[in-house]
């Protein structure tokens, strides 16, 4: 007997006081599809699991945030299926984007990681293009591409692979606690196999909008940017990570914009300290504590 995609697939992903966007994410999701909802200790957890009931969604309780990556971890370790998709809580799944992702997995058996055609909520095309971890001649155009294609790195809004391939790669680095973890994990991935774009998969995307907004939470977010640009650029063996890094950091420190916005200024001190940080060789927070 031939499995349905909607058999075929675990949707994981990862809530962090998402209860604005994550019951039209989980509405827009195949019924019987399996979705493990990793939370890392939100402050409305009762609603969350009424919500998580109600749509015969897993939910897996962290008592401390973990990091994006280390919760899409414990989310897949939960999978039994032979695909992953990876979805941010503020996305949105159209009624054939599983079935033309198992399509194009089939149609492309050495591909290891794909992304669907992903749209903003204004209706705007969004399309990762271009890495930190990625030199220059390997970024691409702007805008979807015309058809399926290989592309050089995937976003993690909406993330799919074969199981067996994530786990073949370790799945996402646990030192990353947020920022760039998708790039890295497209960048293993890429060894295994070609990167692909489906064109004819579609999912909205709201955009920074799967968790609260608060000068404290840009901070710290700004803080474990600092720490992941110079930890992932190292892994990926690119020269001069944290001069690089340190100089970009001073550059948008003397920004006007930034210079008269005390909030900028405190989000700009916590990316230089995250820098610092990563360099003397520390690793990354255990939590997001503040926020």
């Amino acid at each position: 007997m031939t499995l349905s995609a909607k058999d075929r697939v675990t949707i994981v992903a990862v809530s962090y006081n998402s209860l604005r966007v994550l019951p039209q994410m989980l509405a827009s999701v195949p019924e019987g599809t399996p979705v493990v909802v990793v939370d890392n200790a939100s402050t409305e957890l009762e609603p969350l699991r009424a919500l998580c009931a109600r749509h015969g969604a897993r939910l897996v309780e962290s008592k401390i945030n973990e990091g994006f990556g280390i919760a899409c971890n414990r989310g897949a370790a939960l999978a039994t299926t032979e695909f992953l998709l990876f979805l941010n809580p503020d996305a949105l799944l159209m009624p054939d984007t599983l079935d033309q992702l198992v399509a194009a997995a089939e149609r492309y058996p050495r591909a290891t990681g794909f992304n669907p055609r992903i749209e903003g909520d204004d209706g705007k095309p969004f399309f990762k293009r271009k890495s930190y971890l990625l030199p220059r001649a390997q970024w691409m155009e702007r805008g979807w591409p015309a058809a399926d294609r290989e592309v050089s790195v995937l976003s993690g809004a909406a993330m799919f692979m074969r199981r067996a391939d994530f786990e073949a790669v370790g799945g996402f680095d646990p030192e990353i606690f947020l920022f760039h973890e998708d790039d890295d994990l497209a960048l293993n991935l890429a060894r295994r196999g070609p990167l692909m774009f489906i064109r004819d998969a579609l999912v909205r995307h709201g955009g920074g909008s799967s968790s609260a907004r608060s000068a404290e939470v840009a901070a710290l977010k700004a803080w474990h940017m600092g720490h992941s640009r110079v930890y992932a650029a190292r892994k990926h063996g690119m020269a001069f990570a944290r001069t690089r890094a340190l100089i970009q950091a001073s550059l948008q420190a003397i920004s006007p914009v930034v210079i008269l916005s005390r909030r900028k200024r405190a989000k700009q001190w916590a990316f230089l300290k995250g820098i610092i940080h990563a360099s003397l060789g520390h690793k990354s927070f255990e939590r997001l504590s503040d926020e």
